[in-house]
């Protein structure tokens, strides 16, 4: 299935009020750095929620576990993003920095996300599943 829209910008500054900003956390919902801290900051993601949709977020927890973990909270996300389908989720490059996967392990992980046309991916996640 071939991916036919926009790339999540490498830097967000600002939201449309129907734009959600997707980004990698811990459990506890502590946004300390890299993206959860910006989410914090700019996008009001509220502190201990480590999961699930909190200000005009969505907190996607990469630190506690490895690639299976991680799999199942892609799927609650996805099912989240299903049931919002007036809300565009831009997913950052989740797991990819302070939790230090690379994208070919945490790509994969979003292929069912390409056919679905509110949840817009980073370029590197695309060009490992959809090349």
């Amino acid at each position: 299935m071939k991916y036919n829209r926009s790339f999540t910008p490498d830097r967000i500054d600002n939201l449309k009020p129907n734009e959600i900003f997707v980004f990698g956390s811990n459990i506890r919902g502590q946004h300390y750095g890299g993206a959860a801290y910006a989410a914090n900051k700019y996008f009001w993601a509220e502190w201990g929620v480590g999961e699930g949709l909190t200000g005009q977020c969505y907190a996607l927890p990469t630190m506690e576990g490895g690639v299976d973990y991680i799999q199942t909270k892609v799927d609650n996300f996805l099912q989240c993003a299903r049931e919002h389908p007036e809300l565009t989720f831009l997913v950052t490059r989740i797991g990819c920095g302070i939790a230090g996967f690379k994208d070919e392990e945490i790509a994969p992980l979003f292929k069912e996300a390409l056919p679905m046309e509110n949840v817009i991916l980073p370029k590197s996640f695309v060009k490992v599943i959809a090349p």
